[in-house]
């Protein structure tokens, strides 16, 4: 699973960047004529991707709450649902992947020209979901990115032959196949849900193994450094269990997603998952936001997990609660956790969170609260999700804002 994890840091420099004669690029293999925020895919991505969840929602709630009509092959519930995942998420994961790459293979990152055009295809895509009225034109413009994303990253690791992270190359592709499968569904042929719980598996599978490496690594390397001796478990039969339930849970609710058997199962992924954290000292982080925050993350996902099953198992329980527990809890916090993280280690600057920074955290995790519980308040639901989507997407606002100049600009110097 250590393939999994991104660096804090480019801190290696990747061996093509070596080679005699390669005067087009500096030391670290980036693209001299370039700005920094084409340096690497982190850059351009995350900040894409916080500014996309921080405007996406409050046009959601506005087309939602004053009963609008959002343009787009999708209509409003499904496009709010497909910006969230393939919009969102999908710069998110781009963004990670791209940096991860180079440290794994020793090749160069993608960057420069190339990261444009993948940027302008993310772009187009979310442009086409957004205003064409012919959804195999959105689809068309929407799949060109996921296809291409997936063959750059094949085609590195292929070329790198580090065989070891193909199975990263197989989430990449899985996550463009469920973009492929949700866009049919505007014209009848199948159901969104099935597109979308394709996706939310690899989000969850990907959050379960990256999650827990570095979760449990950086809380150690903290804890060593503060002088503590109580230190997370290591890895053991718990983690074990609870990785091959997790899997087992996710991919049986793509096929039987009403099935007694999963709702069993997600309840018990989600309890081990949570007592998989237990072990990582987590309250031990309090004073350390940026690292707590990871660990308040991978709580989402536990709770998500047994929320889900209750879902299927108990009528009471509001599936929409738990999707949202999942996409704005698990994913929105772990996805903001790791983004201020890497782009503080990645950019050569202290990983340290600061006021804006902790106030992110803050408002993310209280709009994801809010929206959670919002099938709950009955009359009150309305101004829950109001509230609730006004809070999370301010939380990625701020932290567009607050970490512009991280990514447009130069790395600090050490």
């Amino acid at each position: 699973m250590a393939a999994f994890v991104l660096p804090h840091a480019d801190r290696s420099v990747p061996r093509a960047a070596t080679k005699a004669g390669d005067f087009s690029r500096d030391r670290r293999g980036r693209v001299r004529a370039m700005p920094p925020i084409l340096h690497y895919g982190f850059r351009p991505f995350f900040f894409l991707a916080a500014l996309h969840a921080g405007l996406a929602i409050p046009l959601w709630l506005w087309a939602y709450l004053g009963g609008i009509q959002i343009g787009g092959p999708f209509g409003g519930m499904h496009w709010h649902a497909h910006e969230m995942l393939f919009g969102y998420l999908g710069a998110v994961i781009a963004g990670f992947i791209l940096t991860a790459i180079p440290n794994w293979t020793g090749r160069l990152p993608i960057s420069g020209m190339p990261l444009l055009t993948l940027v302008g295809l993310w772009s187009a895509g979310r442009a086409a979901c957004l205003l064409s009225p012919d959804p195999w034109l959105a689809m068309v413009v929407d799949l060109a990115f996921p296809t291409v994303l997936a063959a750059a990253i094949w085609r590195e690791v292929v070329a790198g032959r580090n065989w070891k992270n193909a199975p990263v190359a197989v989430m990449i592709s899985l996550f463009g196949v469920a973009s492929a499968t949700d866009h049919p569904a505007n014209i009848g042929i199948i159901d969104h849900a099935l597109g979308q719980r394709l996706a939310l598996a690899v989000a969850a599978m990907l959050i379960a193994l990256i999650g827990g490496r570095i979760v449990p690594s950086f809380t150690r390397n903290w804890l060593v450094k503060e002088g503590s001796s109580s230190l997370p478990k290591p890895f053991g039969v718990i983690d074990k269990a609870a990785l091959a339930t997790t899997v087992v849970a996710v991919l049986s609710w793509l096929a039987f997603p009403e099935a007694a058997f999963v709702g069993i199962a997600m309840c018990g992924a989600g309890i081990l998952l949570a007592i998989r954290l237990i072990g990582w000292r987590g309250v031990a982080t309090l004073s350390e936001p940026i690292l707590l925050i990871l660990h308040v993350g991978y709580g989402w996902l536990a709770v998500s997990l047994v929320l889900l099953g209750l879902a299927i198992l108990v009528p009471a329980v509001p599936g929409s609660a738990a999707l949202h527990a999942l996409t704005a809890g698990a994913i929105g916090t772990m996805t903001l956790a790791v983004m201020t993280r890497a782009s503080l280690g990645h950019t050569g600057r202290a990983i340290v969170a600061d006021r804006p920074v902790i106030a992110a955290y803050l408002l993310v995790s209280g709009g994801a609260v809010l929206r959670v519980a919002a099938p709950f308040a009955d009359q009150w639901y309305a101004a829950m999700i109001g509230l609730g989507g006004m809070l999370w997407s301010g939380g990625f606002l701020l932290f567009a804002i607050r970490y512009a100049p991280v990514l447009w600009g130069r790395r600090a110097a050490r």
